[in-house]
């Protein structure tokens, strides 16, 4: 979608020039501290297929800056098309952040990722601010990702009420009467209409729960918790986990204007101006005066400045969503693990990393994740024992220091694009 133009736009949205400026005054310190690394590996056709791995990932700073205006050029089209953008730009009608005068005690989900987390707060006013806080992880099993809606929301609200039920009287004694107000953040792309009703549009990171799209996520929270015995909840509102963020940060300070998620998946929100919005929504414009919080969904953005190689062609056609939120899957830390497992394999297959063995273990996806990488990435130490002891716990027990020079040199290839 290069080359569009708007006309009647006002220039470049303040918002999304800063965002874009950040992204390129990290990536350039990045950038430094790469062309001060040597490499690494264990044999001429190790080297020369990480090399190529390297270059096909390279972002040199004026493809950075195409990849901003490319994103710029997103966000205006997606403010002024319904559909017409990779980014669907989707109101949240959030339009006020907390103050840090908030007194009470609070409770608030959100569902994200493969984990989801509880969580009940006490808030003493701007003087006091958190005086309590407990949160519960839950990990939400494989099968709940891939079964019906029913299941996935019984499972969430079963914990959700078990939790509800250990307030302690520290915090209850500060409750108003009747059920308890839950803020719901739901990290996937959703159509809201309210602020306490909104469409899922898809799944992404991993779930695929066909009966659940187009279903009010917030009527099917709510009818789970009306089916469980216990302490009665009502869903009072409903945000996105960029929203959340950016109003977590907002709360300690008020200049706090964007939220951005490097998780799981990746996400970004910020304040719009209601004049640079020109789409409709149900056929009818949204309001022409003040701000809202946009969330931007930018991890299905794309532009074919963005640099490929065969691994994440691979990956995305193997996944629950090809051709969906590509960018994600090349930021997110659902797919970096794997990133890095493919590229491995291809070592291991074609240039004999392994000592000419092929380990059986880095044909099974998601073997290696992201935490796992991310020490490999970390490990400074002279003999590399870090990644000899990630490998090791994946079964891959014997390797000499070349070997893991090459491992070390892939996954800082794969965390550098990503950063």
């Amino acid at each position: 979608m290069m080359g569009r133009e708007d006309s009647d736009s006002n220039g470049l949205m303040t918002t999304a020039t800063l965002a874009c400026v950040a992204v390129l005054a990290m990536a350039s310190v990045l950038l430094g501290w790469q062309k001060g690394r040597g490499g690494g590996g264990g044999g001429g056709r190790v080297q020369a297929l990480i090399y190529e791995f390297q270059h096909r990932c390279a972002l040199p700073l004026h493809l950075l800056r195409k990849i901003s205006e490319a994103m710029t050029l997103e966000m205006t089209a997606g403010l002024t098309t319904e559909g017409g953008s990779t980014m669907p730009m989707l109101p949240t009608f959030v339009e006020k952040m907390p103050t840090g005068n908030e007194k009470g005690i609070y409770y608030a989900m959100d569902l994200g990722g493969t984990n989801f987390r509880v969580l009940r707060v006490l808030l003493g006013g701007r003087e006091k601010r958190v005086m309590k806080q407990e949160f519960e992880e839950v990990a939400i099993p494989r099968p709940l990702m891939l079964g019906t809606s029913v299941e996935l929301y019984d499972f969430i609200a079963k914990k959700l009420t078990d939790f509800v039920s250990r307030e302690s009287s520290e915090f209850s004694t500060h409750a108003a009467a009747g059920a308890r107000e839950l803020g719901l953040t739901f990290s996937f792309p959703i159509s809201q209409h309210s602020i306490n009703s909104g469409l899922l549009i898809m799944w992404t990171k991993g779930f695929k729960i066909a009966d659940g799209v187009g279903q009010d996520v917030v009527q099917a929270l709510q009818q789970a918790m009306n089916r469980q015995q216990g302490p009665k909840l009502k869903v009072a509102v409903l945000v996105n986990d960029t929203v959340g963020t950016m109003a977590g940060g907002r709360y300690f300070d008020p200049d706090v204007m964007i939220g951005i998620i490097l998780g799981t998946g990746t996400n970004a929100c910020y304040f719009e101006r209601a004049e640079n919005v020109h789409k409709l929504q149900n056929g009818k414009p949204l309001r022409k005066t003040g701000s809202m919080v946009y969330n931007m969904e930018w991890g299905a953005f794309w532009s074919s400045h963005i640099p490929t190689t065969h691994v994440d062609e691979q990956l995305d056609a193997e996944s629950l969503n090809p051709g969906q939120q590509l960018y994600e899957k090349m930021i997110g830390g659902m797919y970096l693990g794997d990133i890095v497992r493919r590229m491995l394999l291809k070592l291991a297959r074609e240039a004999s990393l392994f000592s000419g063995e092929v380990p059986q273990q880095l044909m099974t996806p998601f073997v290696l994740g992201t935490p796992e990488v991310s020490k490999m990435h970390a490990d400074e130490s002279i003999d590399l024992r870090e990644v000899a002891k990630t490998l090791a716990k994946i079964g891959i027990t014997r390797t000499d220091l070349h070997t893991r020079r090459a491992v070390h040199d892939v996954c800082d290839i794969v965390a550098l694009r990503s950063a």
